[in-house]
């Protein structure tokens, strides 16, 4: 069965940014219905809140038409004053209050967006994680979470509150007074919005230039600093600056193309605005000189420009920060967008507790359709029992254990466990089922306690210490000043290669699975260290069904049976006594490695290593 390739889709087949629109806003109405109490009443506040800004306008016009000379001040009626007061404050109350009500609705669906996102990214296959880089998705997420708050804030809380304002002023306007200050408000403000649309439209390239040379920029940072020695080896700090400076180069010259496109859209803007603002006010006073308007008309015809235009410029920010906001989420929603490759099949079961057999039968299997690495391979392991696999580098090897794991699909054959195909088993019982010391160990940034207790992490304490003894890891961590709180650094570089071994090791055996994977597990380890660490690795197998694979030859010796793969397939298979008997590749490597043992161990060597010269 062939596999689906899956990826992100090219910038050129995203959908419009309208159609993006609808999407997040279908993505978020579910999260936002949640609270409809809330939503609902959070918008009759904001219904509230908008009356009366409106209302005080004209209370105002009425306490200027009343002011007719200085000596009326002291009749001017007292409810005027506390209206025009409760006006003022019902404005900011219901507008706080807004606020209140749904200031949980917009961080609960930011924290569930952020999560379904988190989710999809550890769902998405092995293959999709070793081609992504993590500084570009991590800016990514972090760029979108945002952005989804700022969309939510900025619809809800600014675009209607403004449609609802503007049309209350246009019909106060066209009631009161003549039909030509409502066609002047309307051609400025159709004006003001084609203006804002078309150009922040154009703007929308510039700002995805922006985006994405800001990911590239700290994707260059990220992988620099995470190889931090492999730099400091070769003394490349100078070249890796230089790369880095390009890359904010990039950004910067995009920068500042969003900046000033940005300048010169507020610029349009604020013409639109002067122009309709001149001929309203030139209206309104030409209305006072001839009589048909008092000047309480003309502080209200200001008052209301006022409250028109405020708000129409605060649109014009909005639907540019919407459309900032839609560019910054597309990467994420594109992440969402990626199918997983690897997917529970319909109606598939859980692998039932208890001991467990695997066969592999004719597995065909390629990374890449160019270029395949397994090649029939066929074998079978016992409940119980184990079996070893060793063979020349890129043999095949560690592919077999991504394969158990259904880290990958297979191209052909059947990979069966307890009778059934690996791909009808849910895949959450399948890995629950196996534990694995992997050939490169990479821990959280967190202590060895957290980091061992990982395997089961709700496994007591003497049970932690229990696997950290077994793993003759103990000891080791007795010496150090922190104890097993000890942090071990990203992705635990503060400790040696067969330190972090001894850990992954702990890790596996606290699992306690019915199935071991070990991967080269004492591949980094010293003689001495391997020799005490293989009583407890032989221990934890037995009774488990356990693949090991290896490269030092003397660790597999009392498997039950060893296939020596070479090129994809295996070449040879049976126990140690009959592969030597049979003096073919495995006899070679076997030969091999004791000459080299012997070497290591010769007092020849160690008098040539005495007389080479000091550095």
């Amino acid at each position: 069965m062939r596999r689906s390739t899956t990826s992100a889709p090219a910038l050129d087949q995203r959908p419009p940014a309208d159609t993006h629109l609808w999407l997040t806003v279908n993505k978020l109405v579910p999260y936002l219905w949640q609270y409809k109490w809330r939503v609902l009443l959070a918008l009759s506040c904001l219904v509230g809140a908008k009356l009366a800004t409106v209302a005080v306008p004209l209370v105002f016009k009425e306490m200027i038409d009343g002011l007719n000379s200085a000596q009326q001040a002291l009749t001017l009626p007292a409810l005027l004053l506390l209206l025009y007061g409760a006006l003022r404050f019902s404005s900011a109350l219901f507008t706080e209050l807004r606020e209140i009500l749904f200031a949980r609705v917009t961080q609960r669906a930011v924290r569930r967006i952020a999560l379904e996102v988190f989710r999809h990214l550890h769902e998405l296959s092995l293959r999709f994680h070793l081609h992504r880089e993590t500084g570009g998705v991590s800016r990514d997420i972090e760029r979108g979470s945002r952005s989804i708050s700022n969309l939510i804030s900025y619809t809800l809380y600014s675009i209607l509150p403004t449609l609802i304002e503007i049309g209350l002023v246009l019909a106060i306007l066209f009631a009161r007074y003549d039909s030509v200050f409502v066609l002047i408000a309307l051609a400025s403000l159709t004006a003001y919005v084609v203006f804002t649309v078309k150009v922040s439209n154009w703007r929308i390239s510039i700002r995805r230039k922006v985006n994405e040379t800001d990911s590239a920029a700290n994707t260059r940072a990220i992988d620099s600093l995470i190889n931090y020695e492999t730099v400091k080896y070769f003394n490349n700090e100078e070249y890796e600056a230089r790369r880095y400076d390009q890359r904010m180069h990039d950004w910067e010259d995009a920068a500042t193309r969003s900046r000033v496109s940005l300048s010169w859209l507020n610029l349009g803007q604020q013409l639109c605005i002067a122009l309709g603002v001149t001929a309203m006010m030139w209206r309104a006073a030409d209305g006072v000189v001839n009589g048909s308007m008092t000047i309480g008309d003309l502080v209200l015809v200001n008052a209301f420009l006022i409250q028109l235009y405020m708000p129409l410029n605060f649109l014009g920010v909005v639907y540019r920060e919407i459309r900032q906001a839609l560019t910054d989420i597309e990467r994420m929603f594109d992440l969402l967008a990626v199918n997983r490759e690897i997917a529970d099949a319909p109606g598939a079961v859980d692998l039932a507790p208890g001991p467990v057999y695997v066969r592999f039968s004719a597995v065909d299997f390629s990374y890449e359709a160019n270029r395949q690495i397994l090649h029939g391979v066929d074998f079978t392991i016992p409940a119980g029992g184990t079996v070893a696999v060793v063979g020349e580098s890129g043999s095949g090897k560690s592919t077999l254990a991504r394969l158990l794991y259904r880290f990958y699909d297979i191209d052909r054959g059947h990979i069966l466990v307890n009778g059934s195909d690996l791909r009808q088993l849910t895949q959450a019982s399948l890995r629950a089922a196996i534990g694995i010391v992997p050939q490169d160990t990479v821990l959280f940034n967190d202590s060895i306690y957290y980091n061992i207790q990982y395997g089961r992490p709700d496994a007591s304490r003497e049970e932690v210490l229990a696997a950290a003894a077994a793993a003759q890891l103990a000891r080791f961590i007795e010496l150090l000043p922190d104890g097993y709180q000890t942090r071990v650094g990203e992705r635990g570089l503060k400790l040696s290669g067969g330190e972090k071994q001894r850990v992954a090791i702990a890790r596996a055996l606290l699992k306690n699975p019915p199935v071991l994977i070990f991967d080269e597990a004492t591949s980094a380890l010293d003689s001495k260290t391997e020799k005490a660490i293989q009583g407890s690795l032989d221990n934890a197998a037995r009774g488990r069904t356990t693949l090991v694979i290896a490269h030092r030859l003397s660790t597999i010796m009392n498997a039950d049976q060893i296939l020596v793969m070479d090129a994809g397939r295996i070449v040879e298979r049976g126990s140690h006594l009959q592969l030597l008997e049979a003096s073919g590749l495995y006899a070679q490597m076997w030969l091999l490695q004791q000459q080299e043992e012997a070497l290591v161990d010769s007092p020849a060597s160690d008098a040539a290593a005495l007389a080479l010269p000091m550095s």
